[in-house]
């Protein structure tokens, strides 16, 4: 034992990794919950269903909508989406609206396009217009956008939560012929409603850095500053109101979880004891390979506990940072590259578990379309649907990510929940390292053609 505790920290991880399965089990039991009827959460695929489930829950709320997303975009698609809620607080005056979107972001234009003052000038056209029926709401997560983003996002409607990583713009809602694939899911559960309504109630409008984006007069960034980091001391110690749970047959329960910051992240543990405790068969999902060093870590020790591993990974061309050839490039047009040639070492690395079929890489590409699938699932029985990128920037910044951890003791297989039609299962193909692509030498065209201009 004492060799043990002198042995360097990631070897001592290793040795001791197979006594800690255990541990997952006794983390979900011990997790408070929702115990939701298995028949209340619909999984939608794709995002033409997204959007009219979008605008139907607009439409028929009576009591609240609640909207908290990354940006409500100044497009044809966002402008449908504010013209649904004025006309339906203008129908039902009673009908309490409150939009919360990311503060920096929604002030400032798309990038590489012309400077704009961004979403906030739509926000305070509409209030002019129609009046204070709708509150928008500015988010600063941290004190520049570069440091963390409000990626926290779900909708409630009444006492339906439809759940999604999707923002609110032309591509998510799959308007003007192209779509950008996320999971969606509607859980019709008062209390999870209540919970998630009661949590943006009392942590974003009891604070004084949340201020309202329509208004006529906003304040700048620099006088929120205080505000600002006593707002991130809260967001430090947050968590959902949840009661303890006790599953019936039938009954799936649903845990929500927050991840802030470096350390005392419940959401990354989450994700590592989940993988620790895993059996037979993993499945991740992921926009951009770029999984940071603890999954990496918890993946590999999986691999030689012979676990069964599918990662289902964006094509660079379903990226949304993909600059096509026909276009001007600009730096951050890299991305995709850099994330395909960590995709490529990935597999060389693991060249043997690949011919062996222990594990999978699969890639999503559909034309010009988009990819941003996150999740993971676990022996089929936990599924857990989130925002997280599982990338370093993810996983150590103060980017505020939300997910639902969704656990079920009979074995339903909830890969069923993952969009299976043309949009998805349809595109999926199987890397191999044998695949011919020129990672690094694209990274190096796209270097020297950056540098020449």
């Amino acid at each position: 034992m004492n060799k043990l505790i002198q042995a360097p920290r990631r070897l001592a991880r290793r040795l001791v990794s197979p006594l800690r399965r255990p541990q997952a089990e006794v983390w979900l039991e011990s997790q408070p919950g929702f115990a939701v009827p298995a028949d209340a959460i619909e999984a939608l695929h794709g995002a033409p269903a997204f959007r009219q489930a979008l605008l139907d829950g607009i439409a028929q709320a009576t009591r609240r909508i609640v909207i908290v997303a990354l940006y409500l975009q100044d497009d044809e698609a966002g402008r449908a989406v504010m013209d649904a809620l004025y006309a339906a607080q203008a129908q039902r005056p009673q009908l309490e609206i409150d939009v919360y979107v990311d503060w920096h972001r929604a002030q400032r234009g798309l990038i590489g396009k012309h400077k704009s003052p961004g979403n906030a000038a739509m926000y305070r056209e509409y209030a002019e217009r129609f009046g204070d029926g709708v509150r928008v709401w500015g988010v600063p997560v941290q004190n520049r956008e570069l440091f963390g983003v409000l990626h926290l996002k779900g909708f409630v409607f009444d006492d339906t939560v439809l759940y999604s990583g999707a923002s609110l713009n032309e591509v998510y809602l799959g308007t003007g012929g192209r779509y950008r694939l996320d999971r969606y899911h509607l859980v019709r559960d008062r209390a999870l409603a209540d919970s998630m309504a009661g949590f943006v109630r009392q942590y974003f409008q009891g604070s004084d850095a949340v201020q309202r984006l329509d208004a006529a007069e906003v304040p700048s960034t620099r006088s929120l500053l205080p505000a600002i980091r006593g707002f991130r001391q809260q967001l430090q110690q947050a968590r959902y109101a949840v009661p303890a749970v006790t599953l019936a047959k039938g009954e799936v329960a649903i845990t929500p979880l927050l991840g802030f910051g470096r350390t005392d992240n419940q959401l990354n543990e989450a994700v590592l004891t989940l993988l620790r405790g895993a059996k037979r068969k993993v499945v991740l999902l992921t926009p951009y390979f770029n999984l940071p060093r603890p999954v990496r870590v918890v993946l590999g020790q999986l691999l030689r506990r012979g676990c069964t591993i599918e990662i289902m990974v964006g094509d660079k061309t379903a990226n949304d940072f993909y600059i096509p050839p026909s276009q001007p490039f600009r730096t951050i047009g890299l991305l995709p590259y850099l994330y395909e040639n960590n995709l490529r070492r990935y597999a060389r690395a693991h060249r043997r578990q690949l011919a062996s079929g222990q594990l999978t890489l699969r890639l999503w590409r559909d034309d010009g379309n988009s990819y941003h699938l996150k999740g993971l699932f676990v022996d089929d029985e936990v599924t857990l649907l989130t925002g997280h990128n599982l990338n370093p920037r993810a996983w150590d910044t103060g980017t505020w990510k939300t997910a639902c951890c969704c656990a079920t003791p009979t074995g339903n297989c909830w890969l069923n929940a993952m969009p299976n039609g043309r949009s998805c299962a349809g595109m999926r193909r199987r890397w191999t390292i044998s695949t011919r692509w020129k990672a690094r030498a694209a990274i190096r065209r796209k270097c020297a053609s950056c540098c020449a201009g």
